[in-house]
């Protein structure tokens, strides 16, 4: 069987598979379940565009990723086969371990469980399966434990592939423009120096658009106020299904989803049992959408509210303010939303949802992005910028969010 196969992206054009071992995994159910997580979640609520898939992200970010690997060879880093198989299993693994909706429902499903660590588990289970060395590099690459940083900083940092592309791709299925960093230039701008992973001078505008677009998409597409109301909104809708299911009401679910909602599943029962990891391999977008569509006809007025809104996108209404909302502005809330739906006061308040919502282009505290000047000196893109934008995106700013059904006037 030829396993090198060749799939036309319609952000980069042909994107070839270069090892039989990639082609394996792909081919994986647990790979081929990433078909059926839409990447931006609930996003497609505000920019219909945006029903592209975890799938498309994957192998997007393994084309760039070998993109920048056949770059760093060309200037003299010395990459060996095996360091350049791990490194594109790990991208194209990164983000396998998503639920779904991708980052909507990650700690709600499940209890303190990240998609990193998911992630993690499904790489030990591919490792074992295939029984392959690169697997052994890859994780190590993935934890930041491989001596050579630069591989761990290209996976995940402040600017790595897995940004480049989200950002490229995004840009691209929703129609937000701003979204356009030229990852292509980028990636022509990297350099090694003393194993990190450093930005040529001339590079560093092209840097700087890259931060530019990411805050600028974060406040358009990903922290949308419909984006948020719609997360928000599913959020409770699970919340409450589950409450019911462990307290002892018949609520509809797949197999796949009813085993989180009967279960509090915590890392450490991924580790105990092997099962578990397959009952999360099995889940995706199809179960959430397939029990909303019969919660609408659920007795219970919350969940069946909660899920026809939803089907129907009547989302909630949401108010961005610089301060949280007041405490008696939440009961004067919850009293007219038990009065207008004749509900119980501790009914209603599963209505209203409130929390913050922060942005940070730059973070300095975190893994800097370095310009190495042309006399040899390595800065942090922070003190090397002569932009003062740069110093403006490091701060974190913070919007207070209040979400209520439309339907109740506040």
């Amino acid at each position: 069987m030829n396993k090198k196969k060749i799939i036309n992206d319609p952000v980069y054009g042909f994107i070839s598979i270069p090892t039989p071992l990639l082609f394996d995994v792909i081919e994986h159910p647990y790979f081929q379940r990433l078909r059926r997580i839409k990447q931006l979640g609930l996003t497609d609520f505000v920019y219909p565009g945006a029903l592209h898939t975890r799938f498309h992200h994957a192998l997007g970010a393994m084309h760039l990723m070998r993109t920048t690997l056949d770059h760093l060879r060309a200037r003299g880093v010395a990459i060996n086969d095996t360091e350049y198989e791990a490194a594109l299993l790990a991208i194209l693994l990164h983000d396998v371990g998503h639920g779904p909706f991708s980052h909507a429902l990650e700690h709600t499903l499940l209890q303190q469980v990240g998609h990193e660590s998911l992630s993690l588990l499904l790489m030990e289970y591919f490792r074992q399966l295939f029984e392959h060395g690169p697997f052994d590099l890859a994780i190590q690459m993935f934890k930041g434990q491989y001596s050579r940083p630069f591989f761990n900083q290209l996976i995940s940092s402040q600017l790595d592939i897995d940004r480049l592309d989200y950002l490229v791709r995004d840009s691209f299925f929703t129609g937000v423009s701003e979204g356009n960093i030229g990852a292509e230039r980028i990636i022509k701008m990297l350099a090694v120096e003393s194993g990190q992973l450093v930005v040529e001078e001339k590079g560093i505008y092209s840097i700087e658009n890259f931060l530019s677009a990411r805050r600028l998409m974060y406040w358009q597409v990903y922290l949308h106020k419909a984006t948020v109301s719609a997360e928000k909104m599913f959020i409770q809708l699970i919340k409450r299904a589950r409450h019911l299911a462990l307290n002892g009401q018949q609520v509809f679910a797949t197999p796949a989803l009813g085993y989180f909602l009967n279960h509090e599943v915590r890392l450490q029962n991924f580790r105990q049992d092997a099962a578990c990891l397959g009952h999360f391999a099995a889940l995706d977008d199809f179960d959430i959408w397939a029990c909303v569509k019969i919660w609408q006809d659920h007795p219970d007025k919350v969940l069946s509210l909660l899920s026809s809104m939803l089907l129907q996108r009547r989302l909630f209404r949401v108010r961005l303010s610089a301060e949280a909302p007041g405490q008696l502005e939440m009961e004067s809330l919850r009293q007219r939303i038990s009065a207008h739906y004749d509900l119980s006061s501790t009914e209603a308040a599963q209505l209203i949802v409130s929390g913050s919502i922060s942005n940070s282009a730059y973070i300095r505290e975190g893994q800097k992005i370095f310009i190495r000047r042309k006399g040899g000196e390595i800065l942090d893109i922070a003190d090397a910028s002569d932009l003062p934008n740069i110093s403006a995106m490091s701060k974190i700013v913070t919007k207070y969010y209040l979400c209520w059904p439309k339907s109740v006037s506040l």
